[in-house]
């Protein structure tokens, strides 16, 4: 797998929220959603362009993976969780995941 770093900023299309792209950023930190752009990180190529919603969140160690699946084509794809992440977004999915 090869990664791209591509520093961008953008919208989150989910919630508005304003995301400073630090090169590495490939989710939103408020509403923890994403967009189905990448084949491998950060090169921009898929077209699916669906949104990626925040199903669950696995926990190995002290490090949280958030699993996203695309809305538009159902891949599931993990990101790992990072210290800009809201973490009360980050219960809410576990919590959500749990109740299923």
């Amino acid at each position: 797998m090869v990664f791209i770093k591509n520093k961008e900023n953008f919208v989150c299309e989910k919630c508005r929220t304003e995301v400073q792209g630090n090169g590495y950023t490939n989710h939103c930190p408020s509403c923890l959603w994403s967009k189905h752009v990448d084949n491998f990180p950060g090169d921009r190529a898929n077209t699916c362009g669906g949104m990626m919603e925040p199903v669950r969140v696995e926990k190995k160690g002290k490090e949280y993976t958030i699993i996203h699946k695309c809305t538009k084509c159902g891949v599931e794809k993990p990101n790992k969780a990072v210290k800009e992440d809201d973490f009360q977004q980050i219960i809410q999915v576990s919590a959500e995941n749990s109740n299923k």
